[in-house]
């Protein structure tokens, strides 16, 4: 199956004609413009390198519900001793930076590129791009981002510099969300971690009719603040 390449007009393939690999094209650019009929699409970038962009609709999305995360024993014991202050939208090209430099044992390199941070904080200043912080005293030690459309969140990344402070990080945007009315949290692939707090594969066809459920709602415009009582992270 053949993987298109773009140009310079702002189109994407049908996502279900998507390669098996999930790839539906290569080529274009970050602008946001571009980001935005992306992911209303239900597709996502993930460059190769430079100058190298691929845009993937995977055949099943791995999605969580907002108010259905699963906190086991040990992780609500955490949060029971409120570790980390938790905010939204306080450093987002900080946190872009943090997530683009923490070293993964399984990758080589990082495939955020300096483009897509100048990209995505523009998506940052529009309202549209999020950043969730969590903070031990003045340090920056976990958190994560992602773009929303109406009231779907699109995980792109997260890093954690201290136990567990990634996950309070997102089971708070999570309880956060759940108040707001949030369809669902996308995080695109499957990883150990997500599992964990109940995400599940569904199928692209699915994912596709969520995304356009979600981005015709209001949503809930930036920049975000938690409710005060999250603040300090707490189970949902």
């Amino acid at each position: 199956m053949a993987i298109a390449r773009l140009g310079e007009a702002l189109i994407f393939p049908n996502p279900e004609s998507a390669h098996p690999s999930g790839a539906v094209a290569y080529g274009g650019d970050f602008s946001v413009e571009r980001l935005l009929v992306a992911y209303s699409m239900g597709i996502f970038p993930w460059p190769s390198g430079p100058k190298q962009i691929w845009w993937h609709a995977p055949a099943e999305r791995f999605v969580l519900v907002p108010g259905q995360v699963r906190i086991n024993r040990t992780l609500k014991k955490v949060l029971g001793h409120h570790p980390y202050r938790i905010s939204l939208d306080t450093c987002f090209e900080r946190v872009m930076q943090a997530c683009a430099q923490t070293a993964r044992p399984d990758q080589d390199g990082t495939w955020i590129l300096p483009e897509m941070i100048s990209a995505y904080t523009q998506l940052h200043h529009m309202g549209l791009a999020h950043s969730v912080e969590a903070w031990r005293g003045d340090e920056l030690v976990g958190g994560l981002y992602g773009v929303a459309l109406g009231l779907g969140f699109n995980g792109e990344s997260m890093f954690s510099h201290a136990d567990n402070a990634s996950k309070v990080a997102f089971v708070t945007l999570a309880a956060q969300l759940e108040r707001w009315g949030f369809y669902f949290i996308d995080a695109q692939v499957h990883t150990p971690l997500l599992e964990s707090l109940g995400g599940t594969l569904i199928p692209r066809r699915s994912f596709g009719e969520l995304v356009r459920a979600a981005i015709d709602m209001p949503g809930q415009p930036g920049p975000w603040r938690l409710d005060a009582d999250l603040q300090q992270g707490r189970s949902p």
